[in-house]
């Protein structure tokens, strides 16, 4: 029998080590494997989630406490016939102008006044439109086209004291303003008014999942989603006046009215029950071979 020298056997070393490291980790193979197939599937054996899904909706109504008032101060020059030299419409038209300028210097006097500070009032830009018209002559079917030229300044009043607005209108129209566009009320704070309306649809889900859930004895846990189902919606209350409305006397309403606010939203509860459920089957899941 011939021995194998040591150089041999360092040789064949390796060799042997390799197919021992295969048969280990073919027999670790096998016993994952084996451990997977014995395990239940988490997601087989977890419960279908139940919950609530709620929907709410608040309108708040609240108190204006400022307004716009919009008038508008004109000037019209005479109307001309459209061939005729403009010679003579141009001197009309600074005439015009002139007279409307004294017009709003008057008016914005009379509104600070009437205690309207000179910041709260807006005479915004001249605007120029020339209007066409149709002069018919007697016993001539044959209309005449006249021109004439319109000059208009807007004057926009920010109104914080809305006790003060009778006051303020009986000074537009003595300064004669020629048209009253209408009061636009508002709130100072619209920012806060929202988060009150959106805090109350909010309130009204919860009042709305408790009864449910106490309805079908069950418990609320935690939210699980909540989302607006629309923003609170801010529209300014407006009111339509007329020039002529002073002529009321004490019989005319300023009343500002109030201002809605609308806000919805969609709750996702939990229920506690079910909650509970699902945490204790994950406590009894075994743990996986280390």
């Amino acid at each position: 029998m011939s021995l194998a020298t040591p150089s041999a056997r360092s040789r064949a070393m390796p060799s042997l080590r390799l197919r021992h490291l295969h048969r280990l980790a073919t027999v670790g193979l096998g016993l994952a494997l084996a451990s997977m197939a014995a395990t239940p599937s988490l997601a087989a054996e977890s419960p279908t989630p139940r919950y609530l899904d709620i929907q709410a909706q608040s309108e708040l109504k609240v108190a204006p406490d400022e307004a716009t008032l919009n008038a508008r101060l004109w000037e019209l020059t005479p109307a001309i016939a459209q061939e005729k030299d403009s010679g003579d419409h141009g001197q009309a038209l600074a005439e015009a102008r002139q007279r409307l300028e004294d017009r709003a210097a008057e008016l914005i006097s009379a509104l600070e006044d009437a205690g309207l500070s000179r910041e709260a009032i807006n005479a915004g830009s001249l605007r120029v439109q020339q209007e066409m018209l149709h002069q018919t002559r007697q016993g001539n079917d044959n209309p005449i086209p006249m021109v004439r030229t319109r000059l208009e300044r807007p004057v926009t009043l920010a109104i914080s004291d809305l006790d003060s607005l009778p006051t303020l209108l009986d000074a537009l129209t003595e300064a004669g303003v020629n048209a009253l566009d209408g009061v636009s009320y508002d709130l100072a704070d619209r920012d806060a008014a929202s988060d009150r309306a959106l805090t109350q649809a909010l309130e009204r889900a919860r009042a709305k999942a408790e009864l449910m859930a106490d309805a079908l004895g069950e418990e609320l846990g935690e939210v699980i989603h909540v989302s607006e189902t629309n923003a609170p919606v801010f529209q300014p209350r407006m009111m339509a006046m007329r020039a002529d409305m002073a002529e009321s006397g004490g019989n005319a309403d300023y009343s500002p009215g109030s201002i809605t606010i609308d806000a919805g939203v969609q709750v996702r509860w939990g229920l506690a029950e079910a909650t509970t459920d699902i945490d204790q089957d994950r406590q009894q899941v075994p743990a996986a071979p280390q």
